[in-house]
């Protein structure tokens, strides 16, 4: 995921639509959740078997949603910005996913060739961040123009 950070003197409302996380087939979709930090996820049981989400993560609370059959969902708001907190099921051990809550509504994730596209940044200087569940790579800074486009690259490493 790569996202625009902090803007200063710049606040966002969170999204009043609830992003939405399903389990399905045994697996949390997608993977990765980029949201605006403050916003609500929902989190849908599509397989015939009970599901228990819950994070050991504290910038989300540590919360625990408990187990609930297919059909329903539960919702859980992310309030942190910056918090990248794993998903997991009690239920089934190797069930994973993350949601990563970003500072600005300028995030993207990225196609399977690490290509993306960050819609609607207005024009200025910023500092762009990447999260990788496994890599890092350093913040970059990027000036986007009145007109056209600007292009960044980050190199990822262990």
């Amino acid at each position: 995921m790569i996202y625009v950070d902090v803007i200063k003197d710049k606040v966002f409302p969170a999204a009043k639509e609830h992003a939405k996380m399903d389990q399905k087939n045994m697996v949390f979709i997608p993977h990765v959740l980029p949201i605006l930090a403050g916003t609500a996820v929902d989190f849908l049981n599509s397989d015939d078997v009970l599901h228990n989400v819950f994070t050991p993560d504290k910038c989300a609370m540590k919360f625990n949603l408990g187990t609930w059959p297919k059909g329903q969902a539960r919702s859980f708001t992310f309030k942190q910005v910056g918090c990248a907190a794993v998903m997991l099921c009690n239920v089934h051990p190797e069930m994973e996913a993350f949601v990563v809550a970003s500072p600005t509504p300028y995030f993207a994730k990225t196609g399977p060739d690490g290509k993306f596209k960050i819609e609607g940044v207005p024009a200025g200087s910023y500092t762009v961040q990447i999260w990788h569940e496994k890599l890092k790579a350093p913040a970059a800074a990027v000036t986007v123009p009145a007109e056209g486009a600007a292009t960044i690259a980050f190199a990822l490493a262990k």
